[in-house]
């Protein structure tokens, strides 16, 4: 199969059905996510990170019941090694690394918090909350740390109940693109 079959057959699927508290489905925002990528002009291995960034929810089995119990299942470095095996270091490490870019970005800036949804103002606690003045320094020089910061940004945009009409098969020409198979 290719990398565009496995993630449509993904996006197809009732795994996208819910997204752990938000009042959105997950493949929506998801979509909603790509969609402020491509409108601010990004690389196409950027917009397809943004499309696949929360794609480790779908994979983890009881995502939801892990989250109501107070267990980070870890989506990020799940959704990250999924990717590995379809597409290049840089989709894989703003994907792996927009989790640690939401504990930056509360630590750094003190007004962020505020911009998170409740639901991620929940999952922020199981991901560790602010950094460590030394995870700060870490993160920032991290090689595509800019790139899950902005991922990041438009993750917390991407949470309107019908602000996308958009299906997976308008991304396939970036993913096509840019998977390595």
């Amino acid at each position: 199969m290719s990398a565009y079959s496995d993630v449509e057959s993904l996006f197809n699927s009732s795994v996208g059905a819910e997204y752990l508290g938000e009042d959105i489905t997950l493949v929506e925002h998801m979509i909603q996510c790509a969609e402020l990528a491509m409108a601010e002009g990004s690389p196409d291995w950027l917009v397809v990170a943004a499309l696949l960034h929360d794609i480790g929810h779908m994979l983890i089995p009881d995502a939801e019941e892990a989250q109501n119990s107070g267990v980070d299942r870890h989506h990020d470095e799940v959704g990250a090694e999924w990717i590995a095996a379809r597409f290049p270091e840089n989709v894989v490490e703003a994907v792996r690394l927009h989790v640690e870019a939401k504990r930056y970005l509360v630590t750094t800036d003190p007004t962020y918090v505020e911009k998170l949804s409740e639901a991620s103002q929940i999952t922020l606690k199981l991901q560790g909350s602010e950094m460590t003045p030394a995870e700060v320094e870490a993160f920032a020089t991290t090689p595509f740390a800019e790139e899950a910061i902005q991922l990041r940004i438009w993750d917390d945009l991407g949470k309107v109940r019908g602000a996308s009409q958009s299906s997976i098969e308008k991304f396939k020409p970036y993913i096509d693109s840019v998977a390595l198979n």
